[in-house]
C-alpha cells in the first residue's frame, strides 16, 4: 500500500481538512476569496535546471494531452490566451512558467507542464519528455503542489492511475482536479469522480484531494485558488 506520502504529502492531507471545513461553511467565506491581481509568462525551460530561480513557491499542472490544462489555467487566472489552446495535443513541451501576484499579497509560481500519454510522437520524444518530468517533479525544491488533471468525461483511465501511484513511489504531494465537468450531465460527472477515486483504493490508504472543475462555467475556480491560498500562508510560516 502507498501509505506514506512524506512531509509535503502529510501537508497536503493538512490542508485538505481545512479545505472540507471550508466547503462546508463556505457561505461564511465569501469575501474571502483569494483572486488573481496579474499573471504573466516568464520563461518556458526544457529542463529542471533551466527553470527560473527557486525564490518563490511554485504550484505545477499536470495532465495527459487534450485534458484542458491551458484552459484551467487560463480560467484560474483571469487572462485569457495566457497558456497557450493548441488543436494539436501534445503541443506543451517544455516547463512553462508564470509568475502570479494574488489578492493574498503573494507572489509565486504557476508552472504548465507537458501533458502525458500522447502517443502521435516517437519513443524517443516520449521518453525525453517523461525523463524531464520525472527530473523536475522530483527534484524541484520549491516546487509545493502538484495538481494533477483528469478528464470527467472518462471513466478511469490506466495511464491516469499509473501517474498518480508513482507520485506517491516519489512521496510527491498532489491534488486530482477533475477538468471539463461541463461536458458531462451532473450525474455522468459524480460516477466517473466516484469510479476514480474507488479505482485508487487497490494501492491507497487514503484518498488525495480532489477537485471538480469547468473552464466555461468557472466551477471549482474559488475553492482551487483558496487552497493555493492556504499552502501559501502555511508555507510562508514553515
Amino acid at each position: 500500500m502507498i501509505g506514506t506520502w512524506g512531509a509535503k504529502v502529510a501537508l497536503v492531507a493538512g490542508f485538505w481538512s481545512l479545505v472540507e471545513s471550508f466547503i462546508a461553511v463556505s457561505f461564511l467565506y465569501l469575501a474571502a476569496f483569494m483572486e488573481i491581481i496579474s499573471a504573466k509568462y516568464i520563461v518556458s525551460s526544457p529542463g529542471w535546471k533551466q527553470c527560473p530561480p527557486a525564490d518563490k513557491q511554485e504550484y505545477a499542472f499536470i495532465g495527459r494531452s487534450n485534458v484542458g490544462k491551458s484552459s484551467l489555467i487560463n480560467m484560474l487566472t483571469n487572462k485569457k490566451g495566457l497558456a497557450k489552446i493548441s488543436a494539436t495535443p501534445g503541443k506543451t513541451q517544455l516547463i512553462n512558467h508564470f509568475e502570479v501576484v494574488s489578492s493574498d499579497k503573494k507572489k509565486w509560481y504557476l508552472v504548465d507542464l507537458p501533458g502525458y500519454g500522447y502517443a502521435k510522437v516517437s519513443q524517443k520524444s516520449r521518453n525525453n519528455w517523461g525523463n524531464m518530468i520525472e527530473s523536475y517533479i522530483r527534484k524541484r525544491e520549491n516546487l509545493v503542489c502538484l495538481f494533477v488533471l483528469i478528464d470527467s468525461r472518462h471513466e478511469p483511465q490506466k495511464i491516469d492511475i499509473e501517474f498518480i501511484n508513482q507520485l506517491g513511489e516519489w512521496q510527491v504531494p498532489f491534488v486530482l482536479v477533475f477538468t471539463k465537468a461541463d461536458k458531462n450531465k451532473p450525474g455522468a460527472t459524480k460516477r466517473n469522480v466516484a469510479a476514480f477515486v474507488a479505482a485508487l483504493a487497490d494501492n491507497w490508504e487514503e484518498y488525495p484531494p480532489y477537485f471538480v472543475t469547468s473552464a466555461l462555467t468557472r466551477e471549482g475556480r474559488d475553492l482551487l485558488l483558496n487552497y493555493i491560498r492556504d499552502f501559501n500562508a502555511g508555507v510562508s510560516k514553515a
